[in-house]
């Protein structure tokens, strides 16, 4: 599909067509903006989805209600942190926004400036997570450079990006985490397809293991069909 199109998804649901992988995770993969709606009970505390200047003001409110100072700008169809800005405060990322500056609909959270950046992915019984580590640059994607090394998840930590994935039905993914300096954790971003800069698993490896978890959705998907 291309950008603007995801309102086929709706027409083919409502036909009665199965998609696999699901609408939701092929939508929420598209938009981070989908995400902040869907997810926001695992994301940071006050990310927020911002369709237009009154959400933003609205938000702006919110910010300086709770004291929240630097300010994350993720625009809605960018990947790679490519679309990733930093602001020093809610009103310099308003001037810029209320300007044009930027294109509705965006996310916007706030900046921790100490904490983790963990990329886990899971491909059935496939599970591997790594940090991403670049000190000279507050975007962490290591397609802005940086190294990795593995990360140990915890069980409750599995459990969260599982839960996760539940809630958008995602049969597979690669799930960002933002580990905070008090200890918490919380979901950044997901998609079904990723980067593997970083990741052990090889490019080959990691198609093999997603034809066969494709090919058991269909299998199952003809079965409950049959039924």
């Amino acid at each position: 599909m291309k950008p603007g199109e995801e309102h086929l998804l709706t027409d083919l649901l409502e036909r009665g067509i199965r998609l696999v992988p699901s609408a939701s995770s092929q939508l929420a993969s598209r938009s981070k903006t989908f995400q902040a709606r869907i997810f926001s009970d695992f994301m940071l505390p006050g990310t927020l989805p911002i369709y237009d200047t009154h959400a933003l003001l609205s938000a702006s409110s919110v910010y300086r209600q709770k004291q929240f100072t630097r300010v994350i700008l993720k625009c809605d169809r960018k990947n790679a942190g490519m679309g990733v800005h930093i602001f020093n405060t809610i009103e310099d990322l308003y001037n810029h926004a209320s300007n044009g500056s930027f294109v509705f609909p965006f996310v916007i959270q706030p900046y921790h400036s100490k904490s983790r950046d963990i990329r886990v992915i899971i491909l059935g019984d496939y599970l591997e997570a790594y940090e991403r580590i670049n000190p000279y640059n507050f975007r962490k994607n290591l397609h802005c450079g940086g190294d990795s090394k593995p990360f140990a998840l915890s069980r409750k930590q599995l459990e969260f990006c599982k839960r996760v994935m539940q809630r958008g039905d995602f049969p597979y993914a690669h799930l960002d985490l933002i580990l905070t300096s008090d200890g918490n954790y919380h979901l950044m971003e997901i998609n079904l397809r990723g980067g593997l800069k970083g990741a052990i698993i090889s490019g080959k490896e990691y198609q093999v293991k997603l034809d066969k978890i494709l090919e058991e959705l269909l299998l199952q998907l003809q079965g409950t069909l049959k039924n």
